[in-house]
């Protein structure tokens, strides 16, 4: 019996796959990336044999940090940020591998309910912007400049609140105008305290607002992971378009304890109907270009970094292939 007990132990270990633990660092918890707790609720990172430790790191300063340091295997932040630290010269890029956002996920909010909405309306007025440098402010100003309004010259903008309390200054009276996420924005209109007038994601088109990035060296190293991960990544992209905005709405739920299931569906709904989830992981080479374009319009581009230096597609293609 003995003998027997020794064969058995190996063989049952043999079979069973070994779960790959992976470090995601988020740069906020949001239902702009849905399709993310979508993958996580449904176990697709399960199905390919990955166990993924979450964790939000608030900020892209500190997402990027967080993955630089170890601290993380892979960030899903907006892809800005690596161009930023390939500017200071890093001997290890950190390269896009897979899109979950393709939009920007801010809407413009007016105080006061506007029946018809121009944007020349806009100037003269106070416009509560986001944080100089992110990307939410430079697609906000490359938005406004499509429409003729210089955001520095036609405004009084204002850009010294953080990020965290700019909710709470438009709600104590400060601005004409605020740019603001979801639910944010849908929470103020239905309360009265704000209404959407304009996307700025629909306004400023596709470009790689929030992806998946890596180091070079641990893309290197670990591909089979960042295949399963990325692999994973696409099942619920396919599944977020395939269902209802309320059967998504219900998956990613518990990820937001405190917002009522009617309010995420509709911040879901407002988000799949402008396509700001990506459908599937390629960060395309348009993309690419458009997101420099905005940033050097903002004047925070340092250089323009060529479309293969710091995106990697071959591994989404293969995923998307097979």
């Amino acid at each position: 019996m003995l003998l027997i007990a020794l064969l058995i132990i190996p063989l049952a270990a043999c079979g069973k796959e070994k779960v790959k633990k992976v470090r995601v660092a988020e740069v906020t918890r949001s239902i702009f990336y849905a399709p993310q707790y979508v993958a996580l609720e449904k176990g697709f990172f399960k199905e390919e044999g990955l166990e993924v430790d979450l964790k939000t790191t608030p900020g892209g300063d500190k997402t990027m940090t967080a993955l630089l340091s170890n601290g993380a295997d892979i960030a899903l932040v907006g892809s800005e940020t690596s161009i930023y630290v390939e500017a200071q010269g890093s001997k290890d890029p950190v390269i896009n591998f897979a899109q979950l956002t393709q939009t920007d996920g801010t809407f413009l909010v007016s105080r006061k309910k506007i029946s018809s909405f121009d944007w020349n309306q806009l100037k003269g007025s106070t416009f509560l912007g986001q944080r100089k440098g992110g990307m939410p402010q430079m697609a906000g100003e490359f938005a406004l400049r499509k429409h003729g309004i210089d955001p520095h010259k036609d405004l009084k903008l204002i850009q010294n609140i953080d990020y965290a309390n700019i909710a709470t200054a438009f709600a104590s009276g400060t601005g004409d105008y605020v740019q603001l996420f979801e639910p944010t924005a849908s929470v103020f209109e239905k309360e009265g305290k704000g209404y959407i007038i304009a996307s700025f994601g629909t306004e400023s088109g596709h470009l790689p607002y929030t992806g998946y990035m890596t180091k070079k060296s641990f893309l290197t190293e670990d591909k089979d992971t960042i295949e399963k991960f990325t692999r994973a990544v696409y099942k619920a992209q396919k599944w977020v378009y395939s269902h209802s905005s309320k059967d998504t709405a219900k998956v990613i739920e518990p990820y937001f304890p405190d917002t009522d299931l009617s309010l995420i569906t509709t911040v879901v709904d407002r988000y799949k109907s402008q396509e700001s989830f990506a459908k599937n992981p390629i960060l395309d080479e348009k993309e690419w270009n458009n997101l420099q374009d905005v940033m050097n319009e903002a004047g925070e581009l340092p250089k323009r970094i060529k479309y293969g230096k710091l995106v990697n597609t071959s591994i989404a293609k293969n995923v998307i292939k097979n």
